[in-house]
């Protein structure tokens, strides 16, 4: 019987397969348009998603998954298991560790479930996952894992640039870019999630720019090497974010470097055409 089993949910953004593969469960985020409720990836698709956010005359709500919902995924890995690793995004930004916490601390309080609030998300976030599989698989104890997991977290860096405030501003997670909002028409921002919270880095003002200036940061900050964990972002974008991988693989010597679809929850606060970078240092 495997003895750790990691659970996440769909910020992580996980590439197609992986969660199958290596028996992830992923937890879905809950998109709210109206009165309609929706799990995200198992009740509408990433094209249907953009199409409705581009078309809706409001813009949709986000909502963390429901505590009864981790209970059942806890269920079901200790059946099989004797440690749940629980993966989850900053809770500056989102309420998934406060449900997972409730659905432990209800449901099981007597189980080894560790809920990890990882102060990141989307491909950090992934890779963060991705990496404790790994680790699990190679038999490293739960303390470890869970110990090198939280040497890595402080050392995550996104970078990310959105074509307009706007869906940050509505959505309530603007954090410290709050400052950058006398411009939104006139400037492309640059922002940063910083110990979990989204704060502005620069502002530029054409999106040639800001692209350059996204590729310059990376290079400039991301370290040299596989270890960093370098990945590339976006919203809706993946012509765009395909070039910026292939240029950034191309001068970091990085022969493979994932690019990661962001999921419908992180994009109805981040709007479509946003693009981010993420690493460890």
């Amino acid at each position: 019987m495997p003895r750790i089993r990691i659970i996440t949910d769909t910020t992580a953004s996980l590439p197609a397969g992986f969660a199958a593969a290596h028996q992830v469960e992923v937890v879905p985020q809950v998109i709210i348009f109206g009165a309609q409720s929706l799990k995200e990836d198992l009740e509408i698709t990433p094209a249907e998603f953009v199409r409705r956010l581009t078309t809706a005359p409001d813009l949709p709500k986000t909502a963390a998954p429901e505590p009864g919902w981790f209970v059942e995924a806890y269920r079901r890995q200790l059946a099989e298991a004797e440690t749940i690793l629980s993966l989850h995004p900053s809770s500056e930004v989102s309420g998934t560790v406060r449900s997972a916490l409730t659905a432990r601390d209800s449901g099981f309080p007597a189980a080894d479930i560790r809920i990890i609030d990882t102060r990141t998300l989307g491909g950090n976030l992934g890779a963060l996952v991705q990496q404790a599989v790994a680790w699990a698989a190679a038999g490293l104890e739960a303390d470890e894992i869970v110990s090198r997991l939280r040497a890595l977290i402080p050392r995550a860096r996104t970078y990310f640039l959105v074509p307009t405030l706007e869906y940050l501003r509505r959505g309530g997670r603007i954090g410290g870019a709050q400052a950058l909002l006398g411009g939104v028409l006139q400037i492309k921002p640059i922002l940063e999630l910083r110990d979990g919270r989204v704060e502005a880095l620069e502002r530029v003002r054409s999106h040639h720019r800001a692209l350059q200036r996204l590729k310059e940061l990376s290079l400039e900050r991301c370290p040299r090497s596989p270890e960093a964990r370098l990945s590339v972002m976006h919203a809706a974008d993946e012509a765009e974010a395909a070039r910026l991988a292939a240029d950034l693989g191309r001068t970091l010597g990085l022969a493979e470097l994932p690019l990661y679809t962001l999921g419908a929850a992180i994009t109805t606060h981040a709007g479509p055409g946003s693009l981010a970078v993420g690493f460890f240092e």
